[in-house]
């Protein structure tokens, strides 16, 4: 029976840790253009909506040149996907190492109820940018590294389900930020959530 293993481990690194990827080292003068831009990008998304601001906006009021930014971040996916790094970093720390019953420590069907809720408030909170990340190609989403960390630590969860991985992923299916974004007018917020409780409810 597969165990909940995404909690702290010594001398080791748990299956959740090994799916993070660690920042990447810059250089002082790259580190200085990628805040400029990132905090540029926010401002400018809060202020006008994702879909409205262009790269050229993003360039201009973060004072670097397009070619940085387009080498740097490929395209507008691409920024907000990096815009939202730090966020989902914060979720994937309170996953491995936060009090229960989001962290380590409490029954399983718990802790999977406590992400699905914390997941949906991310999502609802920055949902035009994990739309764009998600969407920007076919099948974005699942070649996302935060994707993968998500769907292992619902898989891990998942511990009386036969095959816990197409099941893991059936539940991430409906936390797609644009299944949410379509869905949430006529829903609502409550009763989207409720039912994806209830779909965990019935999988373990």
């Amino acid at each position: 029976m597969p165990h909940d293993s995404s909690g702290p481990q010594s001398g080791y690194a748990t299956p959740l840790e090994l799916l993070r990827t660690p920042p990447p080292k810059e250089r002082a003068d790259a580190a200085r253009n990628r805040i400029a831009v990132l905090n540029a990008a926010a401002r400018l998304f809060a202020e006008h909506g994702v879909e409205a601001v262009s790269m050229d906006q993003v360039a201009a009021a973060a004072g670097v040149g397009k070619g940085t930014l387009f080498r740097r971040f490929g395209d507008k996916s691409g920024l907000a996907a990096a815009l939202l790094d730090t966020r989902e970093r914060v979720l994937q720390e309170a996953v491995l190492y936060g009090p229960p019953p989001l962290g380590p420590g409490a029954p399983a069907d718990e802790r999977l109820a406590a992400f699905l809720n914390a997941y949906f408030d991310y999502l609802l909170e920055h949902l035009a940018l994990v739309r764009m990340s998600e969407t920007a190609t076919p099948g974005a989403r699942y070649r996302i590294g935060a994707y993968r960390f998500w769907h292992r630590h619902v898989a891990i969860l998942l511990t009386t389900t036969p095959d816990p991985d197409p099941t893991a992923h059936a539940l991430l299916a409906a936390l797609a930020a644009d299944h949410v974004a379509a869905l949430l007018p006529e829903l609502g917020e409550q009763r989207m959530r409720a039912a994806l409780l209830r779909l965990a409810e019935r999988a373990m």
